[in-house]
């Protein structure tokens, strides 16, 4: 599948909470750095995700800060 999003994290599911509407997923991306996305628990029984899966997280953003 080909998308405009150029930023593209390949990483590891490391937990993944379901309420009733919506799913936290928290993604190991490397270097012990996480990202973490809220979805619909829809999305996530789709996806089938559990923790271990091999994934890739895509940023759509129209802001991203920089901090040092």
């Amino acid at each position: 599948m080909e998308l405009s999003a150029r930023n593209q994290l390949k990483g590891t599911v490391r937990s993944l909470v379901k309420g009733e509407v919506m799913a936290e997923v928290v993604v190991e991306i490397g270097g012990g750095n996480t990202v973490v996305a809220a979805i619909t628990r829809g999305s996530a029984e789709a996806l089938h995700l559990k923790p271990g899966d091999e994934v890739t997280a895509l940023v759509k953003a129209t802001e991203v800060m920089i901090m040092k």
